[in-house]
């Protein structure tokens, strides 16, 4: 046998005991794609009730226009993790099968536990703040835990995980400085973000492969 191909096998073979590589770069796309539908329909509410300068206008009131805001933030945001993670379930589970891996075998709890803690404890602590006053540092604090998260996970999965994280956290670095513009970084992180790096990894890993 060709040397080189037998080295690769067994990388291969290393690479699927140790990381999950069944993750769909259509799954990030998809994410992208809501989350640009979410910045949309968040841009239009503060747009009606705050004005042109929704955004601004919401960081600056007091603390009951903050807490008559806060039940539709509350529901557009649920809506949008839902429907990215029904998005990420199907590709990748599509993708899963055509490995021939277990979606929620042994690093697929793993990844989705390095994933699960830093957004829970991101998400409680960016309501906190939102609460207390501190609204222009939520899409900051959103981009930098969902860096972190995606950091933390990128051990059990594809590297281009990790740069996508490293993109988020400096996104959210920068976003601290203009938070009045959060919700383009809000576009860029977690829309665009998530779809160049999406793009990436299908056309890097599965394109070639059959649907």
């Amino acid at each position: 046998m060709d040397p080189l191909a037998q080295l690769t096998e067994i990388r291969t073979i290393m690479e699927r005991s140790s990381r999950f590589i069944s993750l769909s770069g259509l799954s990030g796309v998809g994410a992208g794609v809501v989350a640009l539908a979410g910045v949309a329909v968040g841009q239009w509410y503060l747009h009606t009730h705050y004005g042109d300068d929704g955004l601004a206008q919401l960081m600056n009131g007091g603390a009951n226009g903050r807490l008559a805001a806060l039940p539709f933030l509350l529901l557009l945001a649920s809506l949008m993790v839902l429907l990215a993670l029904g998005v990420a379930f199907f590709f990748t589970q599509r993708r899963a099968r055509q490995d021939g891996t277990a979606l929620w075998g042994a690093l697929g709890r793993r990844l989705a536990l390095s994933l699960a803690i830093p957004l829970v404890a991101g998400g409680l602590y960016c309501l906190m703040l939102y609460l207390r006053g501190g609204a222009g540092l939520v899409i900051p604090g959103m981009l930098l835990f969902y860096g972190l998260a995606l950091l933390n996970a990128s051990k059990y999965t594809l590297d281009e995980i990790r740069w996508l994280g490293l993109t988020q956290i400096g996104l959210g670095l920068v976003a601290t400085l203009f938070p009045a513009w959060g919700l383009l970084f809000f576009a860029l992180g977690f829309g665009l973000g998530h779809i160049g790096y999406g793009l990436l990894m299908y056309n890097r890993y599965e394109r070639s492969r059959p649907a």
